[in-house]
């Protein structure tokens, strides 16, 4: 063999330094600062999401205001109430025309109260059992020869949920006002609901007027709390 002959592959192959090149993981194969642009790019979308949002609106329009705090019904029976009202009067706002830690036991001067008034009235009761219940009027409470009243009118009871008695159209015996009672609903001599002169005792039964069920626990009643509202 000569001097200038070129060694063997093999001889070759052992000479040589091999060189490694780690390759990069997935999480290696982001370019530096990447990571940090889609971070942005996530808190950018979700800026985009938050303005696509609608707002929180107002109160609920069908809500009622009441001029002030009711001490017969909380805020979860006065929204159930609301919503069976007749539609023109649903979100009207509530005016407390005549309450008796206020302005006392006594009839008359619910009537009093009721003078210059004309729109429909919401009489709430409270006993001395706790028993919430009431009536709706069409018309203002007022003293009246015979009974008055539309077909609007009607009876309510929380036993504990929510009971609404509306009218049947046996007969029209809505509301009649006396110097020494109110009576609402009546049928073979007995009244759905009626007050005496005081506001202070009172009584239900079942009426052909409404076919309500006795609005209390009992047929007789003591009041503990009662308020008329107005609805504006």
């Amino acid at each position: 063999m000569g001097a200038g002959r070129e060694p063997a592959p093999v001889e070759r192959m052992k000479g040589t330094r091999w060189q490694y090149t780690r390759l990069p993981t997935c999480m290696e194969d982001a370019l530096p600062g990447e990571e940090g642009k889609e971070e942005e790019e996530e808190e950018e979308e979700e800026e985009k999401e938050a303005e696509a949002a609608p707002s929180p609106g107002p109160a609920d329009p069908m809500e009622p205001q009441l001029t002030e705090t009711s001490q017969v019904l909380g805020a979860s029976e006065i929204r159930q109430l609301s919503l069976h009202l007749p539609p023109r009067f649903v979100g009207s706002p509530w005016n407390l025309v005549f309450c008796t830690s206020r302005d006392g036991f006594s009839l008359q001067s619910l009537y009093r109260q009721m003078e210059g008034h004309s729109g429909p009235v919401l009489l709430l009761l409270r006993d001395q059992d706790g028993q919430m219940f009431g009536a709706f009027s069409s018309s203002t409470l007022r003293l009246s020869k015979g009974f008055y009243g539309t077909g609007e009118t009607f009876l309510f009871t929380f036993s504990p949920q929510l009971k609404v008695f509306k009218w049947t159209g046996s007969n029209s015996f809505f509301v009649k006002g006396d110097l020494d009672s109110l009576m609402m609903g009546s049928g073979s001599g007995r009244f759905g609901l009626w007050l005496d002169g005081d506001l202070y005792r009172g009584g239900s039964h079942p009426c052909a007027t409404f076919n309500n069920e006795v609005l209390a626990r009992q047929e007789q009643f003591c009041i503990k709390e009662l308020e008329a509202w107005v609805l504006s």
